[in-house]
């Protein structure tokens, strides 16, 4: 196992902090934040569980401290409000996430980015540290795809866990749901009995909107991102190889160069080295196209 570091210690961070500590993905889990006393009071509190998780040793650290991280999860920067769309936080954040990756200078782990949103943050992270491409990792989709799986799942009545469908593109509003190739065990899901595109169509918005329902209840949105990261952390610490939708700077796959988004990757300890082309419709390779030209013109808007 290895030390984890998270930058950021709000809802998503601490969330985070908590899943990465059930699954034991690693002996030391380091906190920090611009609050420095949150970031202490945090590691104060979930060291008090150490009973009920695997052993890891919990405390708050510097950023010179990250360095000595496998992995780091950045979770700094805003969170969106009711009615704000992801693209919405971006010039503030996106200065967080400079001053981050100009900090981590040199760093020789992987990174994991959750801050929204999230695929440009990947994209400027990568362009501002230096770091390898595949080791800047953004969680991209990995979150549309499993409210896909949990709401197709629902529909169904069968566990999400037999539901293999997935989403690529922009974490966002311009999102790809990839029908044609969903699957329900070994059978296509367009198969299924009394299945429609109506289904598809309000299956889709509601997983396009899950986040902005989330935050008018509640105001955030923190539990199943923490699930996620945490799962994408033992992807990736323990070498695991597994196919996951995640966000890096993509260079040739899909025929598609100098922008960040989802695809079906290969995610082991060396990171998010292999790039998957997934077989897609007319209408999923156009729209796919245009969730790139969104994230293009947002990552212009910033460099």
């Amino acid at each position: 196992m290895s030390a984890v570091g998270i930058i950021g210690t709000g809802w998503v961070g601490s969330s985070v902090a908590i899943s990465a500590l059930h699954a034991g993905v690693a002996h030391t889990l380091m906190l920090h934040d611009v609050r420095s006393e949150l970031a202490d009071g945090e590691a104060m509190d979930l060291a008090h569980g150490a009973a009920f998780y695997p052993a890891c040793h919990v405390r708050s650290a510097s950023i010179a401290e990250m360095h000595e991280a496998a992995a780091l999860v950045i979770a700094a920067g805003r969170g969106g409000t009711a009615g704000q769309t992801r693209l919405e936080l971006l010039r503030e954040n996106a200065t967080v996430v400079r001053d981050l990756a100009q900090q981590l200078s040199g760093y020789r782990g992987l990174v994991v980015m959750v801050t929204n949103p999230v695929d440009v943050l990947t994209y400027l992270f990568h362009r501002s540290s230096g770091l390898p491409r595949e080791r800047v990792i953004g969680t991209g989709t990995l979150l549309d795809t499993a409210r896909l799986r949990q709401i197709v799942g629902r529909e169904l009545a069968v566990d999400p866990r037999s539901i293999h469908a997935q989403v690529i593109g922009e974490h966002g509003d311009s999102e790809v749901v990839l029908w044609s190739s969903a699957r329900v065990g070994g059978g296509l899901l367009r198969q299924w009995r009394g299945w429609s595109a109506e289904r598809e169509s309000r299956i889709a918005q509601k997983v396009r909107t899950a986040a902005y329902e989330i935050i008018r209840r509640k105001g955030a949105t923190n539990h199943a991102i923490g699930l996620v990261t945490a799962s994408l952390l033992e992807s990736l610490l323990r070498d695991e190889r597994r196919v996951l939708t995640v966000s890096r700077v993509q260079t040739e796959a899909m025929q598609l160069e100098d922008v960040a988004l989802s695809l079906p990757s290969i995610v082991d300890a060396s990171g998010a080295a292999q790039v998957l082309e997934p077989e897609l419709d007319e209408g999923e390779r156009e729209a796919l196209a245009r969730s790139a030209l969104v994230l293009r013109e947002a990552i212009a808007s910033v460099t």
